[in-house]
């Protein structure tokens, strides 16, 4: 039976069991933290050294002990994960390790906007609240086909609109470093629930940084593909030409294992590339070439350091530290020059305009009739949808809907739309031709480290340009990938939860479209190379 965890913070829980002993476990750096978290799990239980049984129980008792301050899941379906362990402990007794996955038994945690069969799937709304979906997306049937277990479904700003997870209809979820801070959005369920170890990886969604921000606020890996590398049927859709699934992981490596399972084409979606998946895993640098002894890996890369993204409005530590990871980056053999986008800040509102007006279409099924739950006692169709959807939709996606609506109207689409599609276009061009010139270009995630509960929830327009550094590689339609490069100082919780007094810094990435793999050779060699502590984050179970 499925575990709801609907329930609210209560008062007083920010001193319970997941605090204690926190400060003496948490504030060392850990010695595995950059090894591949996926790939133990599975060598532990094809070699038998531990059951997937025991391996899916050990997460199931991780949520137990920390779900209820951090609430990073809608729904815990733990009857369904044991089941499918138990299944994978058979198949191995009775016949070895023919025909396993690569992801057998690793527990992955699903976005709530990402359907799987015969599991609630509500995309953080009302709305939704009771729809199980017959069948699983794309991508959930390629990880279940690959051996991987769910756990469950993660919280998530209503149908992925916002970006702190505090839009959420059920709760908001709490960054496992600070219970006070916002963990990102709008996959910030998924990124608190691998911050606080709760699953060995998770699956989100990006329409304009939601892997990414959330990776940057709460100290993980957060990858978006290309467009079109990862099927998107089965993901209730946002904004259809931005959105994008993606991998949110411990380290680069289990960012490339997932994303392996999860590219390449689908017959069910048109707008899914027939390019074929690579096994990003093995294109890796080994061991042996990020060796020290002046070892050079990264010689005869290019790396553009966006200028139009440091300076005035950006923290200090955050730019020190992407700063930092380009000296670091020189450090391999890498050339970094600064590089300008003049058009960079364009893409902002553009990207509004695009993103809401998708969104007033594609939310225009949530009417009670269609889709979504239907308003009781309706006297006529007009109270029936106006019951329906007034009810069963939240605040910001009202906003939302009304704001690209606006612009689509009569009047109004030739002044917002068309031009922001003309935008689009400038900011792809210019995107383009500086990754002509080099292989990634270097900004940071977001301007600051998370910020507290409430900061931003009062004024939409402070939240929306906390997007500015992400939304231009939707745009364009390319990958990036957001990794730890450094801590900034913070002050300790008011409520006198743990804390070792830092907060994450994340530094992105961006790639040519469908260089996933040169993309993810670039980070994984920072990333085992960078003189960076590992630290966990204090609430991680």
């Amino acid at each position: 039976m499925q575990a709801s965890l609907h329930s609210g913070l209560r008062s007083g829980s920010l001193r319970g069991l997941a605090f204690k002993a926190a400060r003496s476990k948490h504030t060392t750096s850990l010695a595995s933290a950059k090894s591949s978290v996926i790939r133990e799990i599975h060598e532990h239980i094809v070699s038998k050294q531990r059951s997937a049984v025991e391996v899916t129980q050990h997460y199931l008792d991780a949520i137990g002990k920390a779900d209820s301050a951090v609430c990073s899941f809608i729904t815990v379906d733990a009857e369904q994960a044991l089941a499918q362990a138990r299944a994978l402990d058979a198949h191995i007794a009775s016949s070895g390790t023919d025909g396993l996955g690569p992801l057998t038994g690793v527990p992955l945690a699903i976005k709530d906007n990402i359907c799987t069969q015969g599991t609630r799937t509500t995309a953080g709304s009302q709305i939704l609240r009771d729809y199980v979906p017959p069948f699983d997306a794309t991508a959930v049937a390629r990880l279940r086909g690959a051996g991987a277990v769910f756990v469950g479904k993660t919280n998530m700003d209503e149908f992925g609109m916002g970006s702190s997870t505090e839009n959420s209809s059920y709760k908001p979820t709490r960054n496992p470093w600070d219970p006070e801070r916002v963990p990102g959005g709008s996959s910030g369920g998924s990124a608190a629930a691998v911050a606080a170890r709760e699953c060995a990886g998770a699956l989100g969604s990006d329409t304009g940084g939601s892997i990414r921000q959330p990776a940057h606020f709460c100290g993980i890996v957060g990858l978006k593909p290309t467009y079109g590398r990862v099927s998107r049927y089965g993901l209730i859709s946002y904004a259809s030409s931005l959105d994008c699934i993606g991998p949110m992981t411990h380290t680069v490596e289990d960012a490339a294992l997932l994303l392996n399972a999860i590219a390449g084409g689908d017959p069910h979606d048109a707008t899914s590339s027939g390019r074929a998946a690579e096994d990003f895993a093995a294109r890796l640098l080994p061991p042996e070439q990020l060796g020290g002894g002046g070892s050079r890996p990264l010689a005869g890369r290019r790396i553009g350091l966006v200028r139009e993204t440091l300076g005035e409005g950006v923290e200090p530590a955050v730019e020190a530290a992407v700063r930092g990871a380009a000296a670091h980056l020189e450090s391999l053999g890498a050339v970094v020059e600064e590089v300008s986008l003049p058009t960079f800040g364009l893409g902002l509102p553009a990207y509004y305009v695009l993103a809401l007006s998708e969104a007033s279409s594609n939310l225009s099924r949530y009417d009670g009739v269609r889709y979504g739950a239907r308003a009781p006692g309706a006297a006529d169709l007009a109270s029936l949808y106006g019951g329906s959807r007034g009810g069963g939709l939240g605040g910001e996606v009202k906003r939302r809907i009304l704001m690209g609506t606006y612009a689509l109207s009569a009047g109004y689409y030739d002044a917002y739309y068309k031009r922001a599609q003309q935008v689009r276009t400038l900011v792809q061009s210019e995107m383009g031709s500086a990754l002509e010139r080099f292989d990634a270009l270097l900004t940071p995630t977001a301007p600051g480290p998370a910020y507290r509960l409430g900061e931003k929830s009062a004024d939409p327009l402070a939240m929306y340009k906390g997007d500015l550094m992400t939304v231009n590689v939707n745009l364009a339609g390319l990958p990036a990938i957001v990794l730890p490069a450094g801590y900034t100082p913070a002050p300790e919780p008011a409520s006198g939860g743990p804390g070792h007094g830092q907060l994450p810094i994340g530094m992105q990435l961006i790639g040519r479209a469908f260089d996933e793999a040169g993309l993810l050779q670039l980070a994984h060699a920072y990333e085992q190379t960078a003189p960076l502590p590992r630290l966990a984050a204090p609430l991680a179970a």
